[in-house]
């Protein structure tokens, strides 16, 4: 039997001489030699005549007979033979094997929640048979390195089909093997092409077998199916650069990224995609219903207001400056921006819930007094507790009842079928840890963090602070709020110069924004309103604390400007104040357009 390995025989009396041919047919032209892919070389017998040998002969310089030991070589180009010792003599080093490095993909995808009704789809029976096959996505791994000698051209991307290996209740995963020759240099990206018909939720790609270690893609992000659109999603390493740094093997994909999601301005958005392109809101009204709907657009020079995504909708018949919002379909929004289906779930079933509550007709028989208050904390504990109780179904006008006729079975399930549970509201969970933690200063500053504006929040770089209001209309520009003040608060700490050079002192500053609005609120029966300043202290514990409040008053009914700063205390008076003064800022971060129209 010929072993493809050997390549030094040697026969004393045989009138054949061994030609090397590259990859033969029955024995294949590669073999495996530590972790690298080597070409190896394999002899067959093949009949010389005698006359050809001779001929051979005198063309040839015969060279020492080399060691018996195979040589890391690929292919030769050229190759000669010794007839005494039947060696055969490469004469060319153009071929020699670079190393390679086996790389494996472990792609992690998340399942979805659409549940039974999803796996009965023709989309679901075609994407699993797309997993039996093993092609279920496309990887392609981009070097963040060009070629040096080809003229800084970029290396070809190392291609692979993943196949699904495996998962739990919760994720997918796919697995798929690469070999990286060691001069295709630093993985920076990886481009991706879902192969099934339906989208999917792609977590994490991370690559093992690297010489520099795993590299890791945190994706979280939903990537389309190919059918839907053909442009492959690009996902870059975990490593950040500027601009500037960018390696030169990353920067078309870069700017090609960024052109994705900015869009060209044209077309119809669809719910795959992810493009973040604005326009002003023209779809407020409904002219082709009714010209008594039309509305003018809000945004530009006459109108300014915040932008909305662009959807591209057609533009209403009746009025060339709206968009037509009855086309049937939802409102656009970046694919990645949407609701997760729990969460969305969860959110329908919450909102169906507050409407109901909206729409019990038999609420008018218990809150009579529409300025009713709660004149205890337990009256309040008592809404999740024990609710309020409706009127039996009896004293209802119809014959069952509004809750027994009008309500669907959803509406029933959702509220458990019981009347009286339809008010009785859930506990926060923070209120099941802590009764009063909304009285906590801790609890106040985290809001003002994770609340609906945190973006107002800012750095103090200015001290002291002042306002930019006309002082003959608004009154004196200086605030209440003094150096004396923060120092006692901080408790010695650190001094009020120091902590702004540190970069310690925050506000949350609606006192312009609010103020020219104060004597319009007044106005208004049973309402008030005041601007605000309100200061915080980055804590060593990385939190923040608030150390002071300044309420202001505008002049106004012949009255002079009125101001106050309201600080911690557990005096019993005092504490209160304090208390209450949060409370009015708080009442400022309800409306974020109105803060961001005023800006």
């Amino acid at each position: 039997m010929i072993k493809p390995h050997l390549l030094h025989q040697s026969y004393q009396k045989t009138n054949h001489t061994f030609f090397s041919l590259h990859r033969p047919y029955f024995h294949g032209g590669r073999g495996d030699i530590g972790a690298n892919k080597i070409r190896t070389l394999s002899t067959l017998p093949l009949l010389w005549p005698a006359h050809a040998k001779k001929r051979e002969r005198l063309k040839r310089l015969v060279l020492p007979p080399p060691r018996a030991q195979a040589s890391p070589s690929s292919s030769a180009t050229t190759k000669d033979i010794d007839d005494d010792h039947h060696h055969v003599i490469d004469d060319t080093n153009e071929n020699k094997d670079i190393g390679v490095v086996n790389v494996k993909a472990v792609v992690k995808v998340k399942l979805t929640k659409a549940g039974f009704f999803s796996s009965l789809s023709l989309d679901r029976g075609i994407d699993d048979l797309t997993d039996l096959l093993g092609k279920s996505v496309l990887l392609e791994l981009v070097s963040s390195h060009l070629h040096d000698s080809e003229g800084g051209k970029e290396k070809e991307t190392i291609k692979a089909y993943a196949h699904k290996a495996g998962g739990d209740e919760k994720s997918v995963k796919y697995e798929s093997d690469f070999e990286v020759a060691n001069d295709f240099g630093e993985i920076g990206a990886v481009l991706v092409e879902n192969e099934h018909h339906t989208e999917m939720f792609l977590e994490t790609i991370t690559l093992h077998g690297l010489p520099e270690g795993p590299v890791h893609f945190d994706c979280a992000s939903w990537v389309h199916s190919k059918f839907d659109n053909p442009t492959k999603r690009i996902f870059f390493t975990n490593k950040c650069y500027l601009p500037s740094e960018t390696p030169s093997g990353l920067r078309r994909l870069r700017a090609e990224e960024l052109s994705n999601l900015r869009g060209n301005g044209e077309g119809t958005r669809k719910s795959f995609e992810r493009i973040y392109d604005y326009d002003i809101y023209n779809d407020i009204g409904d002219p082709d219903r009714s010209l008594d709907l039309q509305r003018p657009p809000l945004g530009g020079k006459e109108r300014p207001y915040p932008r909305r995504c662009r959807t591209g909708r057609p533009h209403s018949q009746a009025d060339r400056w709206s968009e037509n919002r009855n086309n049937g379909k939802k409102f656009y929004v970046p694919r990645d921006e949407c609701f997760s289906e729990v969460k969305e779930l969860t959110f329908s079933t919450k909102a169906l819930h507050a409407v109901l509550l909206i729409l019990v007709p038999s609420l008018g028989k218990i809150i009579k007094d529409k300025d009713l208050e709660f004149p205890f904390f337990h009256e309040i504990d008592s809404l999740f507790s024990v609710g309020l109780d409706l009127p039996s179904e009896a004293d209802d006008a119809t014959e069952e009842g509004f809750l027994g006729a009008m309500m669907p079975r959803l509406v029933k399930y959702i509220s458990g079928g019981d009347r009286q549970n339809v008010l009785r509201f859930e506990t926060p969970e923070t209120m099941n840890r802590d009764r009063f933690f909304w009285f906590r200063d801790e609890e106040f500053a985290r809001q003002t963090v994770a609340g609906l504006n945190p973006l107002s929040i800012s750095l103090v770089k200015e001290w002291p602070l002042r306002s930019n209001l006309d002082p003959g209309k608004y009154g004196p520009q200086e605030s209440a709020i003094t150096s004396e003040i923060i120092n006692k608060e901080i408790g010695g700490i650190i001094t009020v110069e120091k902590a702004i050079e540190e970069k310690k002192l925050f506000i949350l500053d609606y006192h312009d924004i609010l103020l020219p609005y104060v004597s319009k609120v007044r106005k208004l029966k049973g309402k008030t309103l005041y601007g605000s300043r309100t200061l915080f202290f980055l804590t060593p514990e990385g939190t923040l604390r608030p150390l002071a409040i300044e309420l202001t008053r505008p002049p106004m009914d012949g009255k002079k400007q009125w101001k106050q700063v309201f600080t911690p205390s557990w005096h019993s008076t005092s504490v209160w104040l304090w208390r209450i003064a949060k409370a009015h800022v708080k009442n400022s971060l309800c409306d974020r357009a109105v803060c961001y129209c005023n800006k």
